[in-house]
């Protein structure tokens, strides 16, 4: 059974404020990365030898006027963070199992239109997805998704042991759940959303300090690791796995934004109580997004490495290309329903509530 989400804190939700711009602007200093000229940013240099994020040079053709900005049509207005508590409900979460489509040192996000220019990604979900990829190009794909209505593209810096790419085998756990504690207030994600979640340059105390941290890299008996262990038991039942969350909070104006990061927000922590709601100006809340990623590797540890860096570099990528129609009964069923459900929107603990998706995984 998953675990339930950690409850973030408002001491770690200040941390997302810090994130760099990876954007149209080129390359800043991410948070937790020493001031330049340095010895500590000398050290943090040597952490990244052989990565460097180039100048974006082209925009989406999504983005009117290349700013950086793609405006949401229409935008959601007249939002306010909800404060109410619903009768509580310990899960209120639904899966998205989706399956390895290929590697490209493409990303849609940082390099729209500018193929090889990232270093390697491991795409999962469309079937398509590339540096030309828009919200009209994936909804016309396909999916190795199990809903067949989930055309989004996930993605994430590919893992290698020496020379060889390491890839997740099988359909990977995407957990959808509630981040703030008015799940009732969760709607679904706005077509054409897409974000960057942590920061390839991030630092390893950046990493672990980052509001999506839940348990870091993981092994056999070692959790919550900033970078790979040292060493993995050598059985056949262990992997390397990795569990972090995104922000959920959208600020209702934009699907992007120059930084690719600053249009979501964490849930924070309402003062005088435990719970967690959206911030004044990101108060439309959507699924919180949490990868549980599991990597065939054990062993020897020391060759391990991600294209973007040490293990404190991992981040991922998410481009919204649901169907709105399957995706609006997802949210409604399991996370506004407060049910545990599976990718088919069924919850084995509670079957009278039946299942939002029929056998084939297409709404009924």
């Amino acid at each position: 059974m998953p675990r339930r989400s950690k409850i973030l804190s408002g001491t770690l939700i200040t941390g997302a404020l810090l994130a760099a711009s990876l954007g149209l602007g080129g390359a800043a200093l991410s948070a937790g990365a020493p001031a330049p000229g340095t010895a500590a940013a000398a050290a943090f240099a040597a952490t990244h030898s052989g990565h460097t994020m180039a100048v974006s040079t082209a925009s989406s053709p999504e983005d009117p006027d290349g700013d950086g900005y793609i405006p949401a049509n229409p935008p959601v207005t007249g939002v306010t963070p909800s404060t109410q508590n619903p009768p509580h409900r310990y899960f209120h979460e639904f899966q998205a199992n989706c399956s390895v489509t290929h590697t490209a040192p493409d990303d849609p996000i940082i390099y729209p239109q500018q193929p090889g220019k990232s270093h390697d990604h491991t795409f999962m979900g469309n079937t398509t997805t590339n540096a030309n990829s828009t919200t009209a190009s994936l909804d016309a794909a396909g999916t190795t998704c199990k809903a067949p209505g989930d055309k989004s593209a996930y993605w994430m810096p590919t893992l290698s042991d020496g020379d060889k790419p390491v890839l997740p085998v099988g359909p990977q756990t995407i957990y959808y759940k509630s981040g703030v504690t008015d799940y009732t207030s969760v709607r679904p994600f706005p077509k054409g959303l897409r974000f960057v979640v942590g920061d390839p340059m991030q630092s390893a105390d950046a990493f672990r300090h980052h509001p999506g941290f839940v348990e870091g890299w993981e092994c056999g008996d070692s959790y919550f690791n900033t970078d790979f262990p040292a060493t993995c038991p050598d059985r056949a039942d262990v992997q390397l796995n990795i569990r972090f969350q995104a922000p959920s909070c959208w600020d209702g104006k934009y699907l992007d934004t120059p930084d690719h990061r600053s249009h979501m927000a964490y849930p924070v922590v309402r003062p005088g109580t435990n719970d967690n709601v959206c911030p004044a100006d990101h108060p439309v809340a959507l699924p919180m997004i949490e990868f549980k990623m599991a990597f065939p590797v054990n062993g020897d540890m020391s060759r391990v490495r991600l294209a973007s860096g040490p293990g404190h570099s991992f981040h991922y990528d998410f481009f919204n290309a649901w169907d709105d129609a399957t995706l609006k009964a997802l949210v409604g069923h399991c996370i506004v329903g407060g049910l545990q459900c599976d990718a088919r929107g069924y919850d084995q603990t509670h079957p009278e509530a039946g299942a939002a998706l029929g056998p084939d995984y297409r709404l009924p």
